[in-house]
């Protein structure tokens, strides 16, 4: 009787243990069926921070990044908002060509002197090219895939323009709907800095409410580009803020680059590789597949912005071609930068008035409060250069002077007396009160 006991316990025992090694196996089966195939995208991983950015080894274990699917992106997830429309081979501009008109009419000459003194670039070629302008595919980095885990996050497009041309704005919204992936695509925020133009108030709002997550913001008097910039971060609700000019095209594949590598490195403030779009025939310089010479920004004494070759020390830190290039300066206009980064640096320094010295100002916030200035060689983004700006705002140059003394005096330290002596015009406005 006594065995019988003995062995009936230990029968029970193996059947209690049997049945909990059963119910883990298919706990963890259905755990792993439903992750696997999630119709859902991954959320971008690197969410909301507060107070400080975590680093690499802690931002992507948390259980979101457990459960997001393996494997790369693929092209159907990574697809835009918008198909471009069939574009035929002979319309003007086609492909980034320069636009051609053969011969034009007294009335025709007259519309194109007139747009090229109030914007500074061909706005009778603009109007005639398509909204919807197809540059081709990027040959050079078709190699390149984009994991999802931890997952690329979203972002919100911020676009400041002030009586920009019509066609040149819609333009570059359009760029950004057809090559933008719609997953990682939040909105785009057309910040209106006072704009006269009747055409850009009541029929630009009409125009995108059918674009959907296009919104335009609106400030009441002119202010200039900080204060709009900082407008259009303030309501943003994507995780990473793109910000764009308002005379831009962007190249297939631009984004997923410039959000791989916030992902990565929450700290990096990355830019585009810019190429220009000429602003007489509006022609898109497109990238070659061939190993490039980059250039990177720069700064004098004078502190004013520009370009240099990439030194051969800096080179060699870069594995491949599609390494990014660490600057120590950038244009300003066009870059990627998480949002509650942003915030924990301080964003654009809201004392600096309208435009100019707001791009070497972020550059000196950036390294010096512990990120990272990078351009992105994979991210390729179109940019009409103009030999001179075609607006005008108070006190015009000294409210750049004041700009710049600001960013001696708050990041240079004593470096600031090699600014003064390089201009002693600007040691004048020590006395201003930036």
């Amino acid at each position: 009787m006594h065995f019988y006991l003995l062995r009936h316990k230990r029968s029970v025992k193996i059947a209690f243990f049997s049945f909990l090694c059963f119910s883990f196996i298919i706990y963890f089966y259905i755990n792993y069926t439903t992750t696997q195939h999630s119709p859902h995208l991954p959320k971008g991983s690197v969410g909301k921070l507060s107070g400080s950015v975590p680093d690499q080894t802690t931002m992507f274990t948390n259980s979101s990044v457990l459960k997001c699917p393996p494997g790369f992106y693929s092209k159907q997830e990574l697809r835009p908002h918008f198909r471009r429309p069939y574009q035929d081979h002979w319309e003007p501009g086609v492909d980034g060509k320069p636009f051609v008109w053969r011969s034009m009419t007294a009335e025709e000459q007259k519309e194109e002197s007139s747009g090229f003194k109030k914007n500074q670039f061909n706005q009778f070629a603009s109007d005639r090219i398509s909204l919807h302008r197809d540059l081709g595919k990027d040959t050079r980095c078709l190699k390149q895939k984009f994991l999802r885990c931890p997952g690329l996050p979203t972002t919100s497009v911020i676009i400041v323009f002030h009586n920009e041309a019509w066609s040149t704005l819609l333009r570059t919204v359009h760029s950004v709907l057809h090559t933008a992936p719609a997953a990682l695509l939040t909105e785009i925020l057309l910040v209106d800095d006072a704009s006269t133009d009747d055409l850009l108030k009541t029929p630009l709002d009409e125009y995108v409410q059918r674009l959907r997550i296009v919104r335009v913001l609106r400030q009441k008097e002119r202010k200039g580009l900080i204060t709009a910039r900082l407008m259009g971060a303030q309501a943003a609700q994507g995780e990473v803020l793109t910000f764009l000019d308002s005379h831009c095209e962007c190249f297939p594949g631009w984004l997923e680059p410039l959000l791989a590598r916030i992902a990565e490195e929450p700290r990096a403030v990355v830019s585009p590789r810019i190429t220009s779009i000429d602003s007489h025939s509006l022609r898109f310089h497109k990238p070659v597949p061939e190993p490039q010479n980059y250039s990177r920004g720069n700064f004098d004494w004078r502190l004013k912005f520009g370009w240099e070759r990439v030194p051969d020390e800096e080179k060699k830190h870069r594995k491949n071609e599609t390494y990014p290039i660490r600057t120590p300066t950038f244009a300003g206009g066009l870059f990627s930068i998480l949002k509650s980064y942003f915030e924990q640096i301080g964003s654009y320094d809201d004392q600096m008035e309208f435009w100019g010295g707001e791009n070497l100002e972020m550059s000196f916030r950036v390294w010096q409060c512990g990120g990272l200035l990078e351009i992105v060689p994979c991210s390729v983004v179109g940019h009409i250069f103009r030999k001179k700006s075609p607006h005008r705002f108070p006190n015009g140059s000294i409210t750049i002077l004041r700009n710049l003394v600001r960013l001696a005096e708050v990041w240079m330290d004593d470096y600031k007396w090699v600014f003064y002596r390089a201009n002693r015009k600007k040691v004048y406005f020590e006395h201003l009160g930036v």
